[in-house]
């Protein structure tokens, strides 16, 4: 059935069409498509409506657990514990005991792939110390993040009073979400077995079934409650194209797949990503006052591109570096300077530039040698 909603709507999508031009994710009431490198919209319906998230609440609590996890607090193999209360929860779960023990990367798993209710507990006990401190936790971040149509009142989605978010903001969580490459390598997994302490395990399968059926989508997470309807935030690469695809409150999964399908199906058949300068590359010099180099070679920080509609593939670009006043010991990833980059007269992104190598001060001998050889010009 999947396969076949997948053809037809190959069928119904014209190649390089303009999103003004489209009526897409028409059973959504709510959908946003965007581009994750730049952050560009592509397409939007409602995008800002203030809607019951369902699951999709899981991804802000994954974040906040990466975030920790990036801090240096948690690493994946640590061991934490399923309470009473993570235990007891309704909904979608993976059946944790209580008072038993798994390690970190295994929750994270319960929680991506099988959705699970009390595996979002686990990870709100365990890093927010409590699930009350750590909800606040999730608005602090939201907040941090821009969104302005989110409020989160529990930790898996569940609905209550004042449990709302936007297509908009999901999709900026989601952005952030998966610059941390573990989740995309997990919320791929369409199937896995979860080992129980006790040596019975439970059999997890992807709510998200496009990550088997539509190749190229390796995410993200899914949604479902009688007030959300059905939900679905995926992403998926295409030739370096990485897109994200927000639809909510559709009245069921056919509806779900459909619009989602439609909207990649659109963003990879109409947009490409055009790299203008890697990561690390080379974009001149600079002068650094005492250090051991006098020079040191300027790189960027992160890869530099833009998104382009294949219908408007014939842009010119420049490029203006600005650099600062440097002095001795300066390492690398330490800001030196900035290059703002134009498509014709518009900015299309400003980026920081460090050094290629780490410089460090000048000793004795090197600035008596440089002295000399002053000295030693001077007489010539």
């Amino acid at each position: 059935m999947l396969k076949k909603a997948i053809l037809i709507s190959l069928l119904f999508i014209p190649l390089f069409a303009r999103a003004e031009e489209l009526t897409l994710a028409q059973n959504a009431k709510s959908a946003i498509l965007i581009e994750a490198k730049t952050g560009k919209v592509l397409y939007e319906k409602n995008a800002d409506e203030a809607l019951a998230p369902a699951s999709m609440t899981k991804m802000m609590t994954l974040l906040l657990t990466m975030e920790a996890i990036d801090s240096g607090k948690y690493k994946l193999d640590d061991k934490v514990i399923v309470s009473e209360n993570a235990a007891s929860m309704g909904g979608s779960q993976v059946f944790l005991s209580a008072n038993t023990e798994y390690k970190l990367e295994d929750i994270i798993k319960a929680v991506l792939i099988a959705s699970g209710n009390d595996a979002a507990v686990v990870l709100a006990e365990n890093i927010g110390g409590s699930v009350e401190n750590f909800v606040s936790m999730m608005n602090k971040r939201a907040k941090e993040l821009g969104l302005t149509s989110t409020n989160f009142v529990n930790v898996y989605g569940l609905d209550a009073p004042g449990h709302v978010s936007s297509a908009r903001d999901m999709s900026k969580i989601a952005r952030e979400l998966i610059k941390h490459e573990t989740i995309l390598k997990y919320s791929s997994i369409y199937e896995e077995y979860l080992k129980k302490p006790d040596g019975s395990s439970i059999w997890m399968v992807n709510t998200n079934k496009l990550v088997r059926f539509y190749q190229g989508i390796d995410g993200l997470k899914t949604g479902f409650t009688s007030k959300a309807g059905y939900c679905l935030t995926a992403t998926g690469e295409w030739n370096n194209l990485r897109l994200i695809s927000v639809v909510m409150n559709e009245e069921n999964q056919d509806n779900r797949t459909k619009d989602t399908i439609e909207l990649m199906n659109y963003g990879k058949s109409s947009y490409k990503v055009k790299e203008i300068f890697k990561d690390g590359e080379v974009v001149g010099k600079i002068e650094i006052e005492l250090g051991s180099k006098r020079k040191e070679n300027v790189i960027t920080t992160e890869e530099i591109v833009d998104l382009v509609n294949f219908l408007e593939d014939n842009n010119e670009y420049s490029y203006k570096i600005k650099l600062d006043e440097v002095v001795a010991p300066i390492k690398k990833g330490d800001v030196v300077g900035t290059i703002k980059v134009k498509r014709g007269p518009e900015v299309i992104m400003i980026s920081d530039l460090t050094v290629e190598k780490d410089v460090p001060k000048v000793t004795f001998f090197q600035l008596l040698k440089r002295m000399l050889s002053l000295l030693i010009l001077g007489f010539k």
